[in-house]
């Protein structure tokens, strides 16, 4: 679509990002499509349903850049958050996921369920967005008066230099075989994403669930839908030239006389999908910058319309339901887990969504990392949890290591606690 001035593209581009996210809000509230349950549900219980529909949203999405980027309508190698990077920051991403898979756990839910809590009316959650909103945010700010993050103050000294740099970018297709990138992303991609979708339609179970495949359809859609806008749909004629937002942007001093209605930053102009950590630290930045809408964003947006699309689903249903703390150990375990989910999604560079999908989506070998550490760190999250529930004497060592028993990370000869 091409728009004839700046301010009628960007606010398409907010809107028809609100409206996509809204879709999705409402139909992971209807689905309960959920990250955390996924892993409850296959650690607890045995049942894959919930995590076939995650890996579908994520074959689904995979798919789908394959194509645009095929066709070249679409190049997602520089986007926000830089996916593809060179710069392959494997222990911020190893980190980063297990502690946000320990908070997600603790704090009953990932970025997007959190958004999804808050639309059906629980006020735990609203306290979750705001306690990783603040971490989000001076995890990359500087505090007032200073020069100074919570990433430089406490893990950029010791951590960035673990980092490995590449010749090339760090998606799969790049890593494979430099010489010919496209076809081989077309490729990794398309054979990943079929293997994914076959074995998760190999469950007859699966098969017959509705919701399910529903939830994994939309997810995945979004998250393609939102390379989209952010990366062809949207356009303006300059009168010499047709640009993009972030190409306007970059050409502005040159386009226009003053510097009203220019957006803050270029980032929130690149080409990106949905994510729901960082979107929470620009929530504090948005309301500390008096609300102007120069800091409106492509996250901040997604974030709004998943509320609102929960929000609506539980109006219709009359499911809408006011939920606060059930006891002081609720209330911590919300707290510790929100800090943890703010700190580990940021050092992860996304969450469940953001990097579990929106990231592996573009086949980046980082995005893999940060996902297999979510769901370990939530997973084992969940075994602790239950062995010092059924074992009130046992030790956290005792049943950390029957955990990894039962994970199969560890030999069954080193079980310290009887399974359940």
């Amino acid at each position: 679509m091409v728009f004839e001035d700046f301010a009628s593209a960007q606010s398409f581009f907010l809107w028809a990002t609100f409206f996509v996210a809204l879709v999705m809000g409402a139909v992971v509230n209807k689905t309960n499509f959920c990250t955390m349950g996924a892993v409850s549900d296959a650690v607890n219980m045995g049942d894959t349903s919930r995590m076939r529909a995650w890996f579908l949203a994520i074959a689904v999405a995979m798919l789908g850049v394959v194509v645009l980027e095929t066709a070249g309508i679409v190049d997602v190698t520089a986007s926000f958050p830089p996916y593809r990077s060179s710069e392959l920051i494997w222990v911020e991403n190893l980190l980063g996921g297990i502690l946000f898979g320990i908070g997600m756990t603790l704090a009953s839910g990932c970025g997007n369920k959190t958004l999804i809590r808050i639309g059906a009316g629980n006020i735990k959650s609203i306290m979750v967005l705001l306690i990783i909103g603040v971490i989000a945010y001076f995890m990359v700010n500087p505090f007032p008066g200073s020069d100074q993050t919570l990433m430089s103050v406490l893990f950029f000294d010791w951590i960035r230099p673990l980092s490995v740099s590449l010749k090339s970018p760090q998606d799969l297709g790049a890593l494979i075989d430099p010489e010919h990138v496209q076809r081989t992303r077309m490729a990794v991609g398309g054979f990943i994403a079929a293997v994914i979708l076959f074995i998760v339609f190999i469950s007859k179970e699966f098969r017959s669930s509705f919701d399910n495949i529903l939830g994994g359809l939309v997810v995945g859609l979004s998250v393609l839908a939102g390379w989209y806008i952010s990366g062809a749909l949207i356009n303006i004629d300059t009168g010499e030239s047709t640009l993009n937002l972030a190409g306007y942007w970059n050409e502005w001093d040159m386009l226009v006389d003053t510097e009203e209605g220019k957006p803050a930053e270029l980032r929130s102009l690149s080409t990106q999908s949905f994510t729901f950590i960082n979107p929470m630290g620009q929530t504090y930045g948005y309301a500390m910058n008096g609300f102007a809408s120069t800091y409106l964003t492509f996250g901040l947006m997604a974030l709004f319309g998943v509320i609102a699309g929960s929000f609506l689903w539980s109006v219709i249903t009359r499911s809408f339901r006011i939920e606060w703390f059930a006891s002081f150990k609720d209330f911590f375990n919300h707290v510790i887990g929100a800090v943890l989910m703010g700190f580990g999604g940021v050092l992860a560079v996304g969450c469940t969504i953001g990097q579990g999908i929106t990231g592996v989506s573009t086949l980046a070998l980082g995005s893999m990392i940060a996902l297999a550490g979510i769901i370990f760190g939530s997973a084992m999250t969940m075994k602790i949890q239950l062995y010092k529930m059924m074992y009130e004497d046992a030790s956290f060592m005792a049943a950390f290591i029957t955990g990894l028993v039962d994970l199969r990370l560890l030999p069954k000869g080193m079980r310290k606690l009887e399974g359940i």
